[in-house]
């Protein structure tokens, strides 16, 4: 694939949707919400010194929520799952006026292993967003990890079903698989974070050598209700067993992403087609992130785009090619 700058995803020249009209008819699963970013007042995911008062990161958001709204309006568009919990900061994103691009808010939270809260704050957590927005709140990554002991972890997922279920709209437990060890873990403050770093490694449900963990069965009890989060690596290897393993839980709703970064691998699209081929029994929520170095303001995955307006093309295209508008219609007349 061509490197053209970032330029290509808004000529039209990739756009597939005879090739999604294909994919999406033959499913049971559907696209059914895109979040814009992941994690974008935390430093792992966007450099605050280089946007310190998320006007670049509001003005993203602006533009990508046009893009996917235009590519297919049925599809919810999510303000980056904010972590810390911060209503403070979703009334500045309000501000800068990025709620305006947006249907649903979203929270993430790790009470057991990085949050100084307790699990049972989570309904009080929850309400402190929803007394700053009249936008439904979604809890898009919540997990608990077995690094102290897998008990632990089955107490936390039993725990959080009971405090989430029923009381916002959308739940996704992180995650189906540990991260191996030797792929490292997305964050810029590795040293900061000291023992609590080796924590990432620890959030799976399923160890790295395949084996199930206790908490396993658990959350296969309210897997109709909870969804999954799952990222999925360029070319990752999980990906078929993934599926196998969230069809045997009866897991419904994923989300995952597709990287802004990724799109300028070679034969970046291929792999764009496999994951979403292999995803298209469930609901899905699509996360589009990473900056590629060569197109931030400085050259990380977490940097602001020099030109936002070509991450809401890619935001656009990955829409109109995964779920574009014209087959949410024709599924909408069949059902």
């Amino acid at each position: 694939m061509a490197d053209d700058g970032g330029t290509r995803w808004g000529s039209g020249t990739y756009r597939g949707a005879e090739r999604a009209a294909t994919w999406a008819t033959g499913s049971d699963g559907v696209i059914e919400a895109a979040m814009i970013w992941n994690e974008p007042n935390n430093k792992s995911h966007w450099d605050p010194a280089l946007d310190p008062d998320w006007s670049i990161y509001a003005d993203t958001v602006v533009r990508a929520g046009a893009a996917i709204r235009t590519a297919n309006p049925a599809v919810s568009r999510v303000l980056g799952g904010m972590s810390p919990i911060d209503p403070s900061w979703l009334q500045r994103m309000e501000g800068h006026g990025a709620l305006d691009a947006v249907d649903v808010i979203a929270v993430h939270g790790f009470p057991l292993d990085w949050n100084l809260w307790p699990i049972h704050a989570w309904p009080d957590k929850v309400a402190e967003i929803e007394a700053v927005t009249t936008k439904p709140v979604w809890v898009t990554e919540v997990g608990v990890g077995s690094f102290g002991a897998e008990e632990v972890q089955v107490f936390g997922l039993n725990r959080t079903a009971e405090l989430l279920v029923g009381r916002v709209p959308r739940i996704f437990w992180y995650s189906l698989f540990d991260l191996p060890m030797a792929w490292g873990a997305e964050t810029r403050h590795r040293e900061a974070e000291g023992s609590s770093y080796y924590r990432h490694f620890y959030m799976g449900l399923i160890r790295e050598d395949g084996t199930p963990k206790p908490a396993l069965d658990d959350y296969a009890r309210v897997a109709g209700e909870m969804g999954l989060m799952q990222w999925f690596h360029f070319h990752d290897p999980r990906l078929d067993d993934a599926v196998a393993w969230m069809k045997r839980l009866g897991t419904r709703s994923l989300r995952t992403g597709l990287s802004w970064a990724d799109s300028f691998r070679p034969n970046a699209l291929d792999w764009f087609d496999r994951q979403m081929e292999a995803l298209a029994d469930f609901d899905v929520t699509l996360t589009f992130c990473f900056t590629p170095e060569h197109l931030g303001m400085a050259p990380h995955h977490t940097s602001p785009a020099v030109d936002p307006q070509q991450f809401a093309d890619f935001c656009g295209a990955m829409i109109d090619r995964y779920a574009p508008a014209q087959v949410s219609r024709q599924l909408a007349v069949s059902a």
